[in-house]
């Protein structure tokens, strides 16, 4: 490998080079040439997906039998990078819906806004224009495809939890995309409506099993859904490469004389963000990685195509490294982070505290679990987390349905999973700088990445917004 990827990266930047003569940028209000368009263009976003994470997967990343530290795919095209803000009613932090409608429409809007502008407005999203002009298109999410960043490209609603108006709109406001892959069973298939169905009455080939997903009709619009709502975690997952599995048959289903716009989504890294849990997050990267891993020999393959990657926001204030207590020999007083043993988990610390609510654990068979040995205190502590878990469950259970109502259903392992999640940080050396018990979005600025043809046009500093303009002008919009 360290062979092909010089070679790979060689090709993309002769092309970059040679682009950067003819390409003129959204800002400067000039038409491209036709033939300096990319035929294909997809927009990955990796949700919550801040510096701090690119910067911790290179580390994860390293071989530590080698003197150098390796670099990244997230390396070799890093081209600059984007702020992130919403309008200024909903202040200097965005949540993922108003910064996907940025990263959509080229428009500033309020949290919550899907597709709207802060007139409650619809704007029209790249995707929709590029179905306009011909191309096909398609969304690619392993969360479900009504979630924020893909209803964004697809919808307009007026918030983002509107999640079966938003499921709905994709057939009544017309069928946008040509293929959609993700989770979302509750959403499509309702006692009061089967979208699902309705889909398949459109001409769509439905599938419900990733071993479906390499013996596709040709030429025939697709809907994959394998979840109920979001993906199983990566670590999890029965394929742990399950975002790189679906753009790869997407790329193929797409294909066509026109080119295509695709938008694909590595949802969950935000999820591990808000979790705290640094486990789930760079397993999520991973898996967004390999992906970026598969474009650049597809680009190479396919020189007319253009791969832009961003985030929305970053996620949880993660830290890498963080000081721990005095009482810890092993991290006291030392600059470190410790990745290796986030290299050997194999299943995410949200499974295990589930295993450990419903099951009789030794602290052999967590120590196992979780890939390190844990002490008789961080036992003692996880047994406490469980009866603390069955006791909120309980009176949970106990009050009136009246009463329930507006409330949250507790999750039966949530005070076990925070007590995983922290030993996990403790022997990482891993920080978060939020204070709440979920991770919050930050205001951070977020990394850019781009390669393939026209990707000399993302370079430096920009707006979110500054990304749809220019793929906006990418995709011929005068």
């Amino acid at each position: 490998m360290k062979k092909i990827v010089p070679t790979l990266l060689t090709s993309l930047l002769i092309m970059s080079c040679s682009q950067l003569q003819t390409l003129n940028n959204a800002e400067n209000n000039t038409v491209v040439k036709a033939a300096d368009l990319p035929k294909n263009i997809i927009m990955i976003v990796g949700d919550g997906m801040g510096p701090a994470y690119t910067t911790a997967y290179r580390y994860f990343h390293d071989d530590p039998t080698t003197p150098e530290l390796e670099t990244t795919v997230f390396d070799r095209h890093f081209v600059g990078m984007s702020s992130t803000h919403p309008a200024p009613e909903s202040g200097y932090i965005t949540d993922s819906a108003a910064s996907a409608t940025a990263l959509s429409t080229g428009v500033k809007t309020y949290n919550a806004a899907i597709g709207l502008d802060t007139n409650r407005q619809p704007v029209e999203t790249v995707l929709e224009y590029a179905k306009k002009t011909g191309k096909k298109t398609g969304v690619v999410a392993t969360l479900q495809i009504n979630h924020a960043t893909p209803g964004s490209y697809l919808a307009h609603n007026v918030h983002r939890y509107n999640y079966n108006e938003i499921a709905d709109s994709y057939i009544d406001d017309g069928i946008k995309a040509d293929l959609y892959f993700g989770g979302g069973w509750k959403y499509f298939i309702r006692e009061d409506r089967n979208l699902v169905n309705e889909f398949i009455a459109s001409g769509f080939h439905y599938i419900d099993r990733y071993s479906d997903i390499n013996t596709l009709p040709a030429n025939k619009p697709v809907l994959g859904l394998f979840a109920d709502t979001g993906l199983p975690w990566a670590l999890d997952d029965s394929n742990k490469f399950r975002l790189s599995m679906m753009a790869k048959a997407a790329t193929k289903q797409l294909e066509n004389k026109n080119g295509y716009f695709m938008l694909i989504e590595g949802s969950q890294i935000d999820y591990g963000g808000h979790a705290r849990d640094i486990a789930a997050a760079i397993t999520e990267m991973d898996d967004l990685a390999k992906t970026l891993e598969y474009l650049e020999t597809y680009v190479a393959e396919n020189p007319d195509t253009l791969v832009v990657i961003t985030a929305d926001h970053s996620t949880g204030g993660l830290t890498i490294g963080k000081k721990t207590g005095r009482t810890d020999d092993d991290i006291n007083s030392k600059y470190l982070w410790k990745p290796e043993f986030l290299r050997t988990m194999t299943m995410s610390p949200e499974a295990i505290a589930k295993k450990f609510t419903t099951d009789t654990l030794s602290l052999e068979d967590v120590s196992t679990l979780i890939s390190f040995e844990i002490t008789d205190t961080d036992m003692a502590n996880l047994v406490q987390a469980k009866l603390e878990d069955s006791a909120i469950v309980s009176a949970f259970n106990a009050l009136s349905d009246a009463d329930k109502k507006g409330q949250r259903v507790p999750r039966a392992y949530q005070s076990t999973l925070n007590v995983l999640t922290k030993l996990i940080d403790m022997k990482t050396n891993t920080g978060w700088g939020s204070i709440s018990a979920s991770g919050t979005h930050t205001g951070i600025d977020v990394p850019v990445f781009a390669f393939g043809k026209g990707s000399e046009a993302f370079k430096g500093f920009q707006d979110n917004t500054d990304i749809a303009k220019k793929i906006f002008t990418l995709l011929g919009k005068k």
